[in-house]
């Protein structure tokens, strides 16, 4: 059977247009994704935010309004309408691409309605000692989805679904956290500020056997309403581990097909997500942010980066199978909280890493593939990201037909790393791939295949490179670039 390398696009970054034509566009787009090599496609969330047309997504407020109903002062969501969504993850499926959707399940925003709360103020950066005694607050926790009605769904929220929350209509602002009387901050979450379960808006208490029966009910009516084929889970450092384990068991038993899962635990330690795989049984893929937190620290520091330890402490390197790899996000986007681009010299580096190699499960950001344009949020000019999309394509093709079989690595000087292919039975052309973040260099690579010739496909060599009768050849790359050579 024909074994393909899969390939990720996160399909969205924070500031794509608000102008309802985004699942269109993806609509449009489909064939040519699939022809270019994507397998799968992450999409924002999909459903009715609090902003309504400008949110991204992440300010939940109605999971069963896919762009259906008039609520938050619009029909449509940042991206479109129910129906246009429905149309373009069908025209993905008839291409050949999966679909994973983004989730959101720490939290709710955007109440319709006010309750009183008896809740205990606490500090947001320290959530072991109360700031004060228990207090009368004013929060809008009560959703009742005026729009949608019983559609779908008839569970209303009330506050006893949520365990805190960071407002306070009495006092004004959020900068306190406040506790529900009779409540604890949940547990097996990140350790950060002491107890990281709260994040933001109103928390939900996955201790309510009603909130972990809904979340269980939506996703059987989401799956079976789009037929999306896996999820991305946000914020889950936030949310107790045990929960997943409960909530993929579920839905994995009564799906039909596999469902792919993806969570989002942002943290540079290692250690931290090998305790989350470990809680979750292995049921749950991860981002490599250590790995994304690497390239951006080499591309800053340029040759002074020893490129020997690029893969240290990334679950690329302890976790390839559980691993997935990425360049940047909507997250670390100039402008966002968890901002930590990787400079444009080093981003055909990293791509190659993260698409060449055979660890890790690769995704492409739409940023970096087709290039955008971010907002003026520092009071100077709007910050323009360049397309890569030229080398992109040559590193999906090279992914596609060469970047098979055993692995031959050579990280063995500062500046200066290689790696090589020697492909397989279905796929029988051997890969070279060498980069450098200093000056130009060259390196003496086994490729397993003897007085053969080999072309760079990145075309900064016009010059083919010839194995030896001993199957070794001597690559060479530009300073601060990458060359992919591949037999002819």
């Amino acid at each position: 059977m024909s074994f393909t390398n899969g390939t990720i696009m996160q399909y969205f970054h924070w500031y794509v247009s608000n102008d309802g034509n985004f699942w269109n566009q993806l609509k449009d787009n489909a064939k040519k994704l699939a022809e270019a090599g994507f397998t799968a496609l992450w999409l924002p969330p999909a459903y009715k935010g609090t902003g309504g047309t400008n949110d991204v997504g992440y300010g939940v407020y109605d999971i069963f309004d896919l762009g259906e109903f008039d609520q938050k002062n619009t029909i449509r969501t940042k991206y479109g309408t129910r129906n246009q969504y429905l149309a373009a993850i069908k025209s993905c499926h008839e291409a050949g691409i999966q679909i994973y959707a983004d989730v959101v399940f720490n939290h709710r925003d955007g109440g319709d309605e006010t309750e009183l709360i008896k809740a205990i103020p606490f500090a947001r950066d320290n959530r072991d000692y109360p700031l004060g005694a228990v207090e009368e607050i004013e929060a809008y926790t009560h959703f009742k989805f005026p729009g949608r009605g019983n559609k779908y769904s008839s569970m209303k929220w009330k506050y006893w679904h949520f365990d805190s929350v960071n407002h306070n209509i009495r006092r004004g602002g959020n900068d306190i956290i406040y506790l529900f009387e009779g409540q604890s901050f949940e547990k097996f979450v990140d350790l950060e500020k002491g107890n990281y379960d709260f994040l933001m808006g109103c928390d939900l208490d996955m201790d309510n056997e009603q909130v972990r029966g809904e979340l269980k009910y939506w996703a059987e009516w989401y799956l079976e309403t789009t037929g999306i084929d896996g999820f991305r889970l946000d914020a889950i450092k936030h949310i107790p581990a045990w929960f997943f384990v409960e909530w993929l068991d579920h839905i994995r038993n009564v799906a039909k097909k596999p469902i792919f899962c993806v969570g989002e635990y942002w943290s540079s330690n290692v250690q931290s997500l090998h305790w989350y795989i470990n809680a979750t049984g292995g049921r749950i893929s991860l981002f490599d942010v250590p790995l994304q937190n690497r390239f951006h620290q080499a591309s800053r520091q340029g040759a002074a980066y020893d490129m020997r330890k690029i893969l240290d402490e990334t679950l690329m390197q302890q976790q390839p199978s559980l691993a997935l790899t990425f360049v940047e996000n909507h997250d670390t986007q100039p402008c966002q909280a968890l901002e930590s681009p990787v400079e444009p010299w080093f981003k055909p580096l990293a791509y190659a890493l993260i698409l060449l190699r055979r660890e890790g499960y690769p995704c492409v950001f739409y940023a970096d593939y087709y290039g955008a344009e971010y907002p003026n949020c520092r009071g100077g000019y709007p910050v323009v990201l360049y397309s890569h999309r030229f080398l992109i394509d040559k590193f999906l093709d090279a992914r596609k037909h060469y970047a098979y079989g055993e692995q031959y690595t050579y990280f063995d000087h500062p500046n200066t790393i290689g790696w090589t292919r020697l492909g397989d039975t279905e796929h029988p052309k051997a890969m070279a791939v060498l980069m450098t973040n200093g000056q130009e260099g060259s390196k003496w690579m086994e490729v397993g295949k003897r007085n053969k010739m080999f072309r760079d496909i990145t075309e900064h060599f016009r010059e083919p490179v010839n194995t030896n009768s001993d199957g070794w050849g001597e690559f060479k790359c530009k300073g601060g670039s990458v060359s992919v050579w591949v037999e002819v």
